[in-house]
Order: structure tokens, then sequence, then C-alpha cells
């Protein structure tokens, strides 16, 4: 048995797990934020950003998808 043949998946899958991985993270980070210095003001911009809302899980959700399609990409035989 090669040391090729002792791993589980391919080097693209595992380009795609990191890919996937990398992108829920970037997602995550987008997230972060939002508070405010003064517990009294309320700063309904910076909370309910398109940034926050809607790009952030996006690509959480896309990470996601790049991970589950790396896990189940088949490898190519040789």
């Amino acid at each position: 048995m090669s040391n090729k043949e002792k791993f589980v998946f391919g080097t693209e899958n595992y380009k795609l797990i990191i890919a996937g991985v990398v992108l829920s993270l970037v997602g995550f980070f987008l997230m972060i934020g939002g508070g405010s210095e003064d517990p009294n003001v309320f700063n309904e911009e910076a909370l309910f950003s398109h940034r926050r809302i809607t790009l952030a899980p996006l690509l959480v959700i896309a990470g996601y998808g790049v991970v589950i399609f790396g896990i189940m990409k088949k490898r190519k035989a040789k």
C-alpha cells in the first residue's frame, strides 16, 4: 500500500474543505461588531447593516456547502 492510498481524501478534497472552512470563518468575522460603547445608545445602522444581516450568513452557508461538497466529491481514479 503506497503512501497516497492511506489518505481518505485526495488533495483536491482537502483543498475544498480548507477553502470552505476559510469561507465560513470570513462570514463569522463579518458578523462581529455592532456594539456600542454606551449601553444607553442604540446604533441601528451598525447593528442591522447589510454586511451583518445578509452577506455574512450567506458566506457561512456557502462555506458549509463547499465543505460538504469537498467531503462528498469522489476521488479521481488513476
